[in-house]
């Protein structure tokens, strides 16, 4: 429930800060006083988005803050799945707005998203406006009542898992199709290229591997000239490095009993010695394989030629890139042959699932009808209560091809009187009859949803006397059951009945006009329905009317 708003700069509101009780509550005040505006503000914290026109003028930034007690409603599960705090006796949501056009949202002091907060919002308070009477006329929302208080949730859930499942296959089914279809127009293309680029017998590494060969045929001569020159340096008899170091070792042999340094310069000579040594037999066994070979190289320059050709055609820089087309190549071949067989499975998994569907859409059609006849006896009940005796309301229910919700089409029918046919509600109601028949639905509602706190702005729209005060009478008995009701009310009727009692008004001051929010106390109250009753000039029958409608209370 809403234990406490508070509001600041926001539109016309300087600063409020109200407390709010459990029951059936009333908010009163002139047209134009501010009461939207503070709906609007509930709706920000609800996760509606917002423009810095929603900034009281002439500052920089607007805070709204709710604290709501959460102890009767099982929502741990929730803040434990987003990693929030948890404190059910006061959870606290606060959106805040600047002037540059930063929106900031956060619950129990967490940042949060909008769509986070419009999630909690949603399971928090329901807000019902003039507006919402319009989806009375709407089938989604016909069928959302009745699967509400039919009890279908746990059932549509695994419907809705199924029919997701379903349409997931059905678009992977036609994804297949459609490429089974191109590659079979495609066939030969892909089998000729498939072809060449498997006769090609591709390797990864080949193309730089030839490419080195080929560099060092063009550059035997060369290489061989610099190898001869680089071993006779080091294997020449007279000045070569390998007998100088083998002259060195000797004449330090002979004196490695007189210096004793001299032993472990041998040591560092003779390793010098195997390296120089090793070095130039690896370059005279390179010099014995440079060779010119003219039909080699033809061979080499022609396998380039081939590979050089394959990557330009396919518009690709690398050997690796043409082993990977050619394998796509094969991949879609096999397809072709297993395509056939790829659809039947496909087409039997679909069966099963639109089987599995249909009688999950059947046990919903099964549960929707045996609801609708619960519904439509106590909307009967209700709505003869308020002064519609003779109407007609019926659930008509058809069976249709699966949807997301069932396979089912509900439409609500209603009839003011019995001599005229059954027609769609929103064809032939009224705006009194609407709000009567939304406000018993919401009734309805209310108990199998258990929202903490239904705000109804101005749902008496086209009632008035014992029909008002016999609406206020619902909305005190949903308060009744640990919920929290508050009426945005022009009938004092409906304000009579309120535990508790709220006015708004709209004062001018120096900074401009200001939109206030106060509890009134039991003499402000009789003076305030009074008002309501005659007008501006407050007679004493009217303050007498008030004190008896407040009694009755």
């Amino acid at each position: 429930m809403l234990k406490r708003l508070y509001i600041k700069n926001f539109t016309l509101i300087d600063l409020l800060d109200m407390e709010f009780e459990t029951g059936f509550s009333v908010i009163t005040g002139e047209t134009g006083a501010g009461k939207s505006i503070i709906l609007g503000a509930i709706g920000l914290l609800l996760g509606q988005r917002a423009d810095t026109k929603s900034i009281k003028q002439g500052t920089d930034r607007c805070v709204i803050e709710a604290h709501f007690n959460l102890e009767k409603y099982k929502m741990k599960e929730f803040f434990e799945r987003n990693d929030i705090d948890y404190d059910a006796q006061d959870c606290i949501v606060r959106r805040e707005l600047t002037a540059a056009g930063k929106s900031r949202a956060f619950i129990n002091d967490t940042p949060v998203s909008l769509s986070l907060l419009k999630e909690l919002g949603e399971q928090l308070v329901d807000v019902h406006s003039q507006h919402q009477n319009l989806l009375l006329g709407k089938q989604d929302f016909q069928m959302e009542v009745v699967d509400i208080l039919a009890e279908n949730q746990t059932l549509l859930g695994d419907y809705a898992a199924q029919y997701e499942r379903l349409q997931k296959k059905q678009h992977e089914l036609h994804e297949l199709e459609e490429q089974i279809r191109q590659n079979r127009q495609n066939q030969d293309f892909i089998q000729f290229q498939y072809n060449e680029l498997q006769d090609a017998q591709l390797q990864e590494g080949e193309l730089e591997e030839l490419e080195q060969q080929r560099d060092m045929m063009a550059h035997s001569e060369d290489i061989k000239t610099s190898l001869f020159t680089a071993n006779n340096c080091l294997t020449a008899e007279e000045y070569g490095t390998e007998p100088q170091l083998r002259k060195a070792l000797s004449a330090l042999n002979s004196i490695c009993n007189i210096l004793p340094e001299a032993t472990a310069w041998t040591e560092r000579i003779q390793a010098c010695y195997i390296e120089v040594k090793d070095l130039a037999q690896d370059m005279e066994y390179q010099l014995s394989n440079v060779e010119f070979d003219p039909a080699e190289q033809e061979q080499i320059e022609k396998r380039l030629d081939t590979l050089y050709s394959l990557q330009n055609k396919h518009h690709v820089d690398t050997v690796a890139e043409l082993i990977e087309l050619r394998n796509k190549y094969a991949a879609q071949l096999q397809d072709m042959e297993n395509g056939d067989e790829a659809l039947d499975t496909l087409r039997n998994e679909i069966k099963q699932l639109h089987d599995n569907c249909e009688k999950l859409a059947s046990k919903l059609s099964q549960k929707r009808q045996k609801g609708s006849t619960i519904i439509e006896k106590q909307m009967h009940e209700r709505l003869t209560a308020l002064g519609m005796p003779k109407l007609q309301f019926k659930i008509s229910i058809n069976t249709t091809t699966l949807r997301r919700d069932g396979h089912d089409e509900v439409a609500f029918l209603f009839s003011a009187n019995t001599s005229s046919p059954l027609q769609p509600i929103a064809h032939v109601a009224s705006g009194g009859e609407i709000a009567r028949i939304m406000l018993s639905l919401k009734a309805m509602i209310s108990g199998a949803v258990k929202l903490p706190t239904i705000i109804f702005d101005e749902i008496d729209t086209g009632v008035s006397g014992k029909i008002a005060e016999r609406m206020a009478e619902i909305m005190q008995e949903m308060g009744d059951k640990d919920r929290q009701v508050i009426s945005i009310t022009h009938l004092p009727q409906i304000a009579a009945l309120g535990t508790v009692h709220y006015k708004v008004s709209k004062q001018e001051s120096t900074q401009g006009t200001i939109s206030k929010m106060q509890r009134l106390n039991e003499e402000e109250r009789v003076n305030e329905i009074a008002q309501m009753l005659s007008g501006s000039d407050v007679s004493e029958a009217a303050i007498a009317n008030a004190r008896q409608l407040l009694k009755h209370s």
